[in-house]
């Protein structure tokens, strides 16, 4: 099964409803960065949210990235969206395994920390970039995107976001879910989905038995009481390029390009997002420093 996103209406159009199944993102994540567990599921948590956050975007140029900056061992992680589902993210210390926790569950929060702060930046193509910042309040990462729309972007919201982790590493099963209250909606629709979330399972486990999204959606806000707006692909995608990396070498200058020549006789480049390499030759870089300031 491919992985996809479901915006939905429901409530009588009091709610909007965002579903995903990112199970092959998170684990093409895993591959790339050979993350250990705990690194797997805060990373994937990360990726889920952002994956959420961007499917608001209006505009086919706008990008949004979101970066998670705890006191834990995994130190930062950045994740990158865009409005078509293609996203890419790393984190900065991939090789963390905790103990499980109190629940017997993945110690995301022991991962992420409890001191520090989540940012989110979007470039709208503006001049200046939207940037929005809170502290962490939970390190769970859900409750954090939670408090971030609501401080950052008054949208009242609730997320869920969860990832399974098999003991050979790789990903069972990964997704989310984000809802948010739309104006005017009634007491009794608020209460009544307050009730429907405290009883909710981990959208992990219902995407574990049944990872029909259409079936999460309808255990969510009820199976009868949803309108599907749009279905849309996600996948992890990086735009990393040989290009890019050329303009980032020029940028360097004419002394730093020449002691990479001088001590190594050409340079890799690796992309953090994705782990592809790109080589330059000494003649290359040669070529380079001539463009260079």
């Amino acid at each position: 099964m491919s992985d996809s996103l479901i915006k939905a209406l429901a409530y009588n159009n009091e709610i909007r409803v965002y579903v995903v199944d990112a199970t092959e993102m998170v684990e093409e994540a895993r591959e790339r960065h050979d993350s250990w567990n705990t690194a797997t599921a805060a990373l994937g948590r990360a990726m889920i949210g952002t994956t959420l956050l961007s499917a608001t975007l209006k505009n086919e140029q706008d990008k949004l990235t979101v970066r998670i900056q705890g006191d834990g061992p995994l130190g930062y992680i950045i994740v990158d969206g865009n409005m078509y589902g293609e996203i890419k993210g790393y984190v900065h210390n991939p090789k963390v395994a905790l103990e499980l926790n109190d629940q017997g569950k993945l110690d995301v929060k022991g991962a992420v920390g409890t001191e520090g702060g989540l940012t989110v930046s979007k470039d709208l193509g503006l001049k200046n970039p939207f940037i929005g910042q809170v502290p962490l309040v939970s390190g769970e990462l859900a409750e954090d995107f939670t408090y971030y729309m609501a401080v950052s972007e008054q949208t009242p919201s609730s997320f869920g976001l969860s990832v399974i982790v098999n003991p050979d590493e790789t990903v069972q099963v990964a997704g989310g879910f984000m809802i948010q209250v739309l104006p005017g909606a009634s007491e009794e629709t608020l209460d009544q989905l307050e009730e429907t979330l405290k009883k909710l399972p981990q959208v992990s486990e219902m995407l574990d038995q049944n990872r029909d999204l259409e079936n999460l959606l309808g255990q969510l806000v009820g199976k009868e009481d949803y309108k599907i707006l749009e279905e849309m692909p996600v996948s992890f995608k990086c735009d990393c390029s040989k290009e890019r990396f050329t303009r980032a070498i020029t940028s360097l200058g004419k002394n730093e390009i020449q002691q990479m020549i001088d001590e190594d006789q050409g340079a890799e480049a690796v992309c953090h997002f994705c782990g592809n390499k790109y080589q330059f030759t000494a003649e290359e870089l040669e070529e380079l420093k001539t463009e260079a300031k």
